[in-house]
C-alpha cells in the first residue's frame, strides 16, 4: 500500500511477507504490505526485551551468569559462574543477538516470566496489539508472534532512549570470557549482526533476526540530515542489506511527496480510546478483544474496518491504517456529488 504522487516511482521489490516504512519522528506510514500479519520475530523481538528492562536496570551492576541462561539459539558464550556488568549483557543482547544475554537479562530484571509479563504489558501500552510475547530472546515459542506494525511501534519508542540509540550504534566491543581462578581473565570481540551499520551511510540502528521458522527479520532506522526514517519487515526471502538500502534511499528522494496511507499510534493512545468506545482493553493472547484492526481504502474512499462487532467512531480516528489523502479527496467529491444530485432532483 502507498500512495505515490505524479512523478514518484514505485518503491523498489522487496521480498517479505510483510513489511513497513514510516517517518520515525511524525509515525507517518509511507508504505505497507500486510502490516498487521502476524508472524515470528526471531531475534526482533530483543528490541522490545531492551526498551523493558532498561530504564530499570544499572548498567554498572556485576551479575553472576546461571546454568539457566544458556538456552537454545545464537549464545554470546555466557559461562555459568563467571562475572558480568549489566552494560555487557545489554551489548551482548543487541550486538551479538545472545539468547543467553537476553535471559540473563530478563532474570536479573525480576525474573523471566516477570520480565516477560512486563514485556506483553509494554506491548499494549504503546498499542502494539499484534504482539504476544513468550520469552525475551524472541527464540521460537508456541503463540510468540508480532507484526510489522508492531515493531515500528517497539523500535520507536526504543530510539527515543539515549542509551538505546547509543547501544544500537556500536559496532563492535570486548566481551570477557571465561574466568579462571589465578589466571588474568580473557576477552572476545563481539560485533553488531546488523550489516546495514557498517554498509549504509547515516544508520542509527536496530536490530535483525533469525530463526529457521521466522525467516530472516529486520528492523532498521537511517538518517539524513533532518530526516530520519524507520523500516520494518517480517519473513524476509534473504538477508541482504542492499534491499534495504534500496528501499530507504527511495525514502530519502521521495518520502516528502508521498501521502501517508496510515500512522503509528502512540503510547497510551489505544488505551485511552478503548476507555471512551467502551471496547474491552485486550484479549488473554494480548490483541484486541474484536480482533486486530485492519482498515483499507477502497475505490469509493469509504472506510472498512474489519473486527467483531465493529468499533465506535472514538476509536476509528486512530486506526492503524487511516484512509490516504487522496481517498478522502474522493469522499469529499463524491459527498459534493451526491448534494448536487438531490439538489437537481428538487429542481
Amino acid at each position: 500500500m502507498v500512495d505515490r504522487s505524479a512523478g514518484v516511482p514505485a518503491p523498489p521489490a522487496f521480498a517479505a511477507a510483510s513489511y513497513l516504512l514510516a517517518d520515525l519522528d511524525t509515525g507517518e506510514v509511507l508504505l505497507a504490505k500486510d502490516a498487521h500479519g502476524r508472524y515470528l520475530p526471531a531475534s526482533t523481538l530483543k528490541t522490545l526485551t531492551v526498551l523493558t528492562v532498561l530504564p530499570d536496570v544499572d548498567p554498572r551492576q556485576v551479575v553472576t551468569a546461571e546454568r539457566s541462561d544458556l538456552v537454545d539459539g545464537s549464545k554470546v558464550g555466557l559461562d555459568p559462574g563467571s562475572h558480568y556488568t549489566v552494560g555487557q549483557l545489554l551489548q551482548g543482547t543487541m550486538l551479538a543477538s545472545g539468547n543467553d544475554t537476553a535471559t540473563a537479562l530478563a532474570r536479573v530484571a525480576g525474573g523471566v516470566p516477570q520480565t516477560v509479563a512486563r514485556m506483553q504489558a509494554e506491548a499494549v501500552r504503546l498499542g502494539a496489539r499484534d504482539t504476544t510475547v513468550r520469552n525475551p530472546s524472541g527464540l521460537d515459542a508456541p503463540g510468540q508472534l508480532t507484526s510489522a506494525y508492531d515493531l515500528a511501534l517497539i523500535a520507536r519508542a526504543a530510539m527515543q532512549l539515549p542509551a538505546f540509540r547509543s547501544l544500537v550504534t556500536t559496532k563492535r566491543v570486548r566481551f570477557p570470557g571465561k574466568e579462571v581462578k589465578g589466571k588474568a581473565r580473557t576477552s572476545f570481540q563481539i560485533q553488531n549482526h546488523n550489516r546495514l551499520l557498517y554498509n549504509y551511510d547515516g544508520t542509527i540502528g536496530v536490530k535483525d533476526g533469525y530463526t529457521i521458522a521466522a525467516r530472516w527479520t529486520a528492523i532498521s532506522a537511517v538518517q539524513r540530515g533532518s530526516h530520519r526514517y524507520l523500516f520494518t519487515a517480517m519473513r524476509r526471502g534473504e538477508p541482504s542489506w542492499r534491499t534495504q538500502a534500496a528501499m530507504f534511499d527511495w525514502a530519502f528522494r521521495y518520502g516528502p511527496q508521498v501521502q501517508p496511507v496510515g500512522r503509528l499510534v502512540e503510547p497510551g493512545e489505544l488505551e485511552r480510546a478503548s476507555t471512551v468506545t467502551g471496547e474491552p482493553r485486550v484479549a488473554a493472547a494480548g490483541r484486541p478483544a474484536s480482533a486486530a484492526l485492519q482498515a483499507a481504502g477502497p475505490t469509493d474512499g469509504t472506510l472498512k474496518v474489519v473486527g467483531a462487532g465493529g468499533v465506535a467512531a472514538a476509536l476509528l480516528a486512530v486506526v492503524l491504517l487511516a484512509l490516504s489523502a487522496r481517498a478522502k479527496r474522493r469522499q469529499v467529491a463524491l459527498a459534493r456529488a451526491r448534494r448536487g444530485a438531490r439538489a437537481a432532483s428538487r429542481r
